[in-house]
């Protein structure tokens, strides 16, 4: 995560009447998914969407509570304001896609309930609902599982929830940059070992280190199946020209492309750059224009970081209207052009 500034869902009664059948999966006795291929069965194009963030960053030591909501807002306001917001983020970008983050605090306790109302409001709406686990702040933000004896419980009841609904992802840690390569992998396969009834193809394992490279866990077979996610950002380095913005990308990725989602990459939005036209003096600009013509040459989804995060320069999206009714306006025309073109639609900028 970068640092601050810088088929349709199943009915609540069809889930209740799966619950017998979700406790014995968790358990370990449900039979597993089918054999995992070495990708995924459907490309990562599909994926065309934008992280909804907590102001914080999605990093708290209590429930993340996202841009335009309410830690008071009980499951029928949550869904209605979340509607609205996904709404928008289709009306305005044309996204399919949501990344959302969870923590312990947030589905462990009370507000679980309400935090329901997003992932609900997305699903039935057709978005694809990326769920992933966020440490918290302080010395907790350290790379690692903050405390598995919550971490588990809280996967276990998202699981629970959502294991029957397909629109629903599950990626067991964002950034796991506490762990060595060999360490994560051993962790998400043992995610995947803990939830046998889960398929592959609804797990986003996540890239080692920062998310800055996957080649690691794609080697893994015990991970085969899987979704591949990777992040990038322009801000590590201090300049690169486009091409070296496209083979640092492309080094990240390995020949693992085909299994592989950028589910975080960014740049200032509100600063009144044009990532339409050229400016190879500008590193963000360069950032931009590699990363989306490189996602749509490789058949690569890419989430944008962040759709809506109150304070970020880099959202592309920001609040506007009444509280209780969200809406979102653009921040910067051009870059929603690049998402749209990282995406399959729209015209090239000339490099």
């Amino acid at each position: 995560m970068r640092e601050p500034t810088a088929t349709n869902r199943l009915t609540p009664r069809l889930r209740a009447a799966c619950a017998a059948v979700a406790i014995a999966a968790l358990s370990g006795t449900a039979l597993a998914g089918g054999p995992a291929s070495a990708a995924p069965g459907t490309g990562t194009a599909q994926f065309r969407g934008v992280n909804w963030a907590d102001p914080r960053d999605n990093y708290a030591d209590d429930p993340v509570v996202l841009s335009g909501l309410s830690l008071s807002d009980g499951y029928a306001q949550t869904y209605a304001k979340a509607s609205r917001v996904i709404s928008a983020f289709r009306a305005n970008l044309g996204a399919n896609t949501v990344r959302l983050p969870i923590n312990p605090y947030t589905v462990n306790g009370s507000y679980w309930k309400s935090y329901r109302g997003v992932i609900d409001a997305a699903s039935d709406k057709g978005f694809k609902v990326i769920v992933s686990y966020w440490e918290g702040t302080g010395a907790r933000k350290d790379g690692f599982i903050d405390d598995e004896t919550a971490y588990w419980p809280m996967w276990s009841t998202v699981v629970g929830a959502y294991r029957h609904d397909p629109h629903v992802y599950f990626e067991p840690m964002n950034e796991p940059h506490g762990y060595t390569d060999a360490q994560w992998a051993d962790l998400a396969a043992k995610w995947l070992a803990t939830y046998p009834s889960v398929p592959h193809d609804r797990v986003f394992v996540s890239g080692a280190g920062y998310n800055d490279h996957v080649t690691s866990v794609c080697a893994d077979p015990r991970l085969s199946g899987t979704y591949l996610s990777l992040h990038h950002y322009g801000f590590w380095k201090s300049y690169a020209t486009y091409d070296q913005w496209v083979s640092d990308l492309k080094e990240r990725i390995g020949d693992c492309a085909g299994r592989t989602v950028a589910d975080e990459f960014g740049a200032p939005m509100t600063t009144g750059l044009d990532y339409d036209r050229p400016d190879a003096a500008d590193n963000s600009v360069n950032f931009i224009q590699a990363d989306t013509d490189t996602f749509r040459k490789l058949g690569m989804g890419s989430v944008y970081w962040p759709g809506l995060r109150t304070g970020d320069t880099y959202s592309i999206q920001k609040l506007t209207g009444d509280a209780a009714r969200p809406w979102l306006a653009t921040t910067n025309r051009s870059g929603a052009d690049r998402l749209a073109w990282a995406w399959g639609r729209g015209r090239p900028v000339q490099n």
